[in-house]
């Protein structure tokens, strides 16, 4: 298991950057990467609240985590701090055991010069994720986060 981390600005009070992180018709628009749509199926942000998350691959013949072309994942909301911090822990619904274990996100919003400095640290990664893909993947959704809460989209 591994972790991540990375950051981006979001040119916009915390205040929009946080609802956008728990808003669920936000985040199918947003947290995913460029190749991949969004299903939110549960979202409860409360402290303890379950979610559960489907991605699915454009390309039919990509293989997903869980089946056929899609990747899902459930978890809970450990942690929410108004305007400061999101923490979830989740895992892939996957048969295969090296995608197994819980992960953890924690999503860390600052001040910044023009607006909001977002950091996410995605930590206890399985190891048969790509660690490239999953920089890549993040770096794409902190894109889509910006685009959106910054109404480029």
């Amino acid at each position: 298991m591994y972790a991540t981390t990375a950051s981006g600005l979001v040119r916009a009070p915390r205040s929009a950057v946080y609802a956008a992180l728990l808003d669920p018709a936000a985040v199918s628009r947003w947290r995913v990467p460029d190749d991949m749509s969004a299903e939110v199926h549960e979202w409860s942000a409360v402290e303890g609240g379950r979610f559960r998350v489907s991605l699915a691959y454009a390309d039919a013949s990509r293989s997903g985590k869980t089946a056929g072309n899609v990747d899902t994942y459930a978890g809970r909301f450990v942690r929410l701090v108004p305007d400061e911090e999101v923490v979830e822990e989740l895992a892939f619904e996957s048969a295969d055991p090296a995608l197994a274990g819980a992960m953890t996100m924690t999503w860390t919003l600052a001040d910044a010069a023009g607006g909001t400095e977002v950091t996410l640290v995605h930590d206890g990664v399985p190891d048969a994720v790509s660690a490239a893909d999953n920089e890549t993947g993040t770096r794409m959704a902190l894109a889509h986060l910006a685009a959106y809460v910054e109404g480029l989209v």
